[in-house]
């Protein structure tokens, strides 16, 4: 659910160039010469490998916070999506239909799904969007970035919390008997290894796995089929990891969660760990670690981390743009506290002013609201009562016939 999530999905393509200045302390990505940041879209920077992701994060960080997005920013949003129901990084032509060279992948669908959930009214683009997650679901319940490759635990992750906010139960998705409950155990370190309770992204190529962070925040949260918006959970029973010949979806968070906390426990956050990135302090990982050890209930690691961020993260936020902000507004919100004030700056201001304005409900919008209500319930009564007075009045009469016609 962050810059890294995304990047972590490139590196495996081999794009990590491309998305690296994203999830560094170093300078935000400059627009490339061939692509013009469009209007209703957040942020300045090259919008190729991050547009929709972005979006999408800034989109439920807005609705998190009780604002009502910019009608150009949801626009922009679901006109990205493609006639069959899937969302690409991004489309500098949306007019153009998709074809062989639009290359969607699950990611940014569903984390499109996610924001279009949250601002309503586009119930249509999420059931599509939905379907084809669907589709797209591999054999042993989980999900690729791109469509046909091996599933992963970020990708699989990402999906759930679509689903859920689409109103899908996530274990009623299934493929060949399975679903992505029953895929995300498969990268769980046991216990007894090196990163016990840990997920790894994927099996690396001598089949082993090796915790990350990423994926293990993703996979938690995933697990507990929660998306992008998470609250404080109830503390597990245990603090350590818990070994089981084959964990349960929630001991497979629990596990996490426990490595988690002890990775956050000396420093407060995490470190690098994309391939060939330096050994520095990751930001977009610590503020989703922030999320998922909230929604496990380990509340104080989970405040260790976010204090840390709070000294340290503005920088990375100014140079990094909207989704960074968003991760940081969201990882606020995990375990209550204001974003309005982040170390003397607030991260909504922040947030807000990378786009179109999105506007905070008045009161006169509640009241408007619940005379449309009322005013609706009284024409649905009214409705009902006419629809039994004609039925009554059709019953009569042909209680009348029938008492003529008898001899």
């Amino acid at each position: 659910m962050n810059v890294r999530r995304s990047a972590a999905a490139l590196a495996v393509v081999g794009v990590l160039a491309a998305a690296a200045p994203a999830t560094a302390a170093g300078p935000s990505p400059s627009p490339s010469p061939k692509v013009t940041v469009p209007s209703g879209l957040y942020g300045k920077g090259d919008p190729t490998y991050d547009g929709v992701w972005r979006q999408s994060l800034t989109l439920v960080a807005q609705r998190t916070l009780g604002y009502r997005p910019a009608t150009g920013a949801v626009d922009w949003l679901t006109g990205q999506q493609c006639a069959n129901g899937s969302f690409a990084a991004f489309r500098a032509a949306p007019a153009k239909p998709c074809d062989d060279k639009v290359t969607a992948d699950t990611n940014s669908t569903a984390a499109a799904v996610q924001a279009l959930a949250a601002t309503g009214g586009r119930g249509a683009a999420v059931t599509k969007a939905v379907d084809w997650l669907k589709s797209v679901q591999n054999k042993d319940g989980g999900w690729s970035y791109f469509p046909g490759s091996p599933s992963d635990a970020n990708s699989t992750s990402v999906v759930i919390g679509a689903l859920a906010a689409a109103g899908t139960d996530p274990a009623n998705v299934r493929k060949s008997g399975k679903s992505p409950y029953d895929a995300l155990p498969a990268w769980a370190v046991p216990c007894d290894r090196d990163g016990g309770g840990a997920l790894a992204f994927q099996p690396d190529k001598k089949g082993e796995l090796v915790a990350n962070a990423d994926a293990t925040a993703a996979g938690l949260l995933g697990a507990l089929g929660k998306g992008f918006v998470a609250k404080a959970g109830k503390a597990p029973a245990k603090d350590a990891c818990v070994a089981a010949g084959h964990p349960t979806r929630e001991q497979v968070a629990d596990n996490a969660g426990a490595y988690l906390a002890a990775a956050v426990a000396k420093s407060g956050h995490l470190r690098s760990t994309l391939p060939g990135a330096k050994d520095q302090p990751d930001f977009g990982n610590t503020a989703d670690a922030v999320v998922a050890l909230a929604a496990d209930g380990r509340t104080e690691p989970a405040r260790k981390a976010y204090a840390w961020l709070e000294k340290n993260a503005g920088q990375w936020a100014a140079q990094s743009g909207p989704a960074a902000y968003a991760q940081l507004i969201l990882a606020a919100h995990a375990i209550g506290e204001q974003p309005g004030d982040f170390a003397g700056t607030s991260l909504v201001s922040s947030l807000n002013a990378q786009g179109p304005a999105p506007r905070m409900p008045s009161a006169e919008d509640g009241e408007h609201k619940a005379a449309s209500e009322e005013k609706d319930s009284k024409t649905e009564v009214w409705w009902t009562v006419g629809v039994f007075l004609v039925a009554g009045i059709g019953i009569g009469f042909l209680l009348s016939g029938r008492k003529k016609r008898q001899p």
